[in-house]
């Protein structure tokens, strides 16, 4: 009897030893995933920090070997070129007017589409839904000599037409919606229609509620998009009034045999803050729009 009790003190021995040491091992694990985020954040953030710094510092700083963590000799020249006898705030305006039209077309063609896509049945709708996926694995360069030509028939460069009408079917966005209309159970829909609503009445007052977050999200990918889309705003723009900040502030950079590399983290700089503004005041919608249409459909 003596000797069943001890051998039982003994294995409850074991097995809290082998607890702690499992609850130790499970903390050292749970700090080196918070160290591994940690480090993985400040990387990320360097380019930014790079990028920042890098607007304060002087050409000769600014192409150093070994390169300067912190301005030695911080300077405001490269803001002052940039803001002070340019029209600079002219490209940002037409950079967020550009912007800001490619987000309101793409979301109205978007919901519209993805709600056809989605929610309806129609012949040829899978064919047509795999062409439009086969739209967004085509590299853009396919589409700049046509849409190029139309512009030209159009009469369209150098116009705010020019920058927006293009994109105003997202093919990434009606993907992005369809795929989370199809969540929406179709017994709201047939309540809302036995109620009297249109079909009109259902879209805008029963899917268009449900699908705020993923609206949200498209909404910031598509200002992204028209922010950044460099090639096609430097094709058709020219006029110095309608450069977009990109555009500008690339030709403002470039010269015949050197790149002023403070004045271009300086533009840099100021494209990204609108950038960071738009995430910020969206980002519910942004993070809540690509988790749950992730796994929706």
């Amino acid at each position: 009897m003596a000797d069943f009790t001890v051998s039982q003190a003994e294995a409850e021995r074991l097995q809290l030893q082998k607890a702690i040491w499992s609850a130790r091992l499970t903390r050292l694990l749970w700090w080196l995933a918070v160290l591994a985020v940690f480090v993985g954040s400040l990387l990320s953030l360097m380019p930014i920090y790079w990028m920042i710094t890098g607007s304060f510092k002087i050409q000769h700083d600014a192409i150093a070997y070994p390169p300067e963590l912190f301005p030695t000799h911080p300077t405001l020249q490269n803001w002052e070129k940039l803001l002070v006898g340019m029209p600079t705030l002219r490209w940002l305006l037409n950079s967020f007017i550009a912007a800001s039209g490619v987000a309101l077309l793409g979301v109205i063609t978007s919901t519209l589409a993805g709600y056809a896509f989605g929610k309806k049945r129609f012949p040829g709708q899978n064919l047509l839904f795999w062409l439009l996926l086969l739209t967004m694995m085509l590299p853009k360069q396919i589409s700049l000599i046509p849409l190029f030509i139309m512009m030209r028939d159009l009469k369209w460069f150098d116009t705010y037409f020019a920058l927006i009408i293009p994109y105003a079917a997202y093919p990434f966005g009606i993907f992005l919606v369809k795929q989370f209309m199809q969540g929406i159970p179709n017994d709201l829909l047939d309540a809302a229609k036995i109620d009297g609503a249109s079909e009109f009445g259902v879209f805008w007052h029963v899917v268009l509620p449900l699908t705020k977050p993923a609206v949200g999200a498209l909404a910031i990918f598509a200002f992204m998009f028209g922010w950044n889309d460099y090639i096609w705003q430097l094709v058709v723009t020219n006029k110095q009034t309608m450069l977009t900040l990109p555009v500008g502030v690339s030709k403002l950079v470039a010269g015949w045999a050197t790149i002023d590399i403070g004045v271009g983290m300086a533009g840099a700089t100021l494209a990204f803050i609108p950038m960071l503004v738009i995430f910020l005041l969206f980002q519910d919608y942004f993070v809540k729009g690509i988790t749950v249409g992730a796994v929706k459909g």
